[in-house]
């Protein structure tokens, strides 16, 4: 299902407005992070979004640049965002719940092409906890980068 968000003027895969004060929490929380170099509120290229890019240093050199983009909507659905850029490609994962033709509210697009449909998956309720899985699966990634 995809709406018009007239708050945003963009379309919301909700069908709810984009929750920019729960944006301004995350983007005030993850400015003193020190894993994102460059917190990106709202960039014209995706003005619902807030853009966290990781510090290169949690990668090797073949990964040129990863990022974390983050919408939420004022009636508790989200989608998280994780992409790296690859010498030779790219990996894609996404977090969803919103209303979907293709899954439950409640999904992943697994990495590395985010396919889909994807995979069912529950979340937590609380907002702070979504995140808080996410950026733990990215971290677990990352580590996988220098064990493997």
């Amino acid at each position: 299902m995809t709406g018009w968000d007239e708050s945003s003027g963009s379309h919301s895969v909700s069908g709810a407005p984009v929750d920019f004060d729960r944006l301004d929490v995350i983007r005030d929380r993850f400015a003193t992070d020190e894993r994102f170099t460059q917190i990106v509120d709202r960039p014209e290229f995706a003005p619902e979004r807030l853009v966290c890019v990781y510090d290169t240093r949690f990668y090797p050199p073949s990964v040129q640049n990863a990022r974390v983009e983050i919408v939420w909507f004022e009636n508790g659905d989200f989608s998280l965002h994780y992409h790296e850029d690859h010498v030779e490609g790219t990996f894609d994962h996404r977090w969803d719940r919103h209303p979907s033709e293709h899954n439950a509210r409640d999904h992943i697009h697994p990495g590395p092409d985010a396919p889909t449909p994807g995979d069912d998956s529950p979340h937590p309720s609380d907002w702070r906890d979504v995140l808080s899985m996410a950026l733990v699966e990215i971290e677990a990634r990352q580590r996988a980068f220098w064990e493997g």
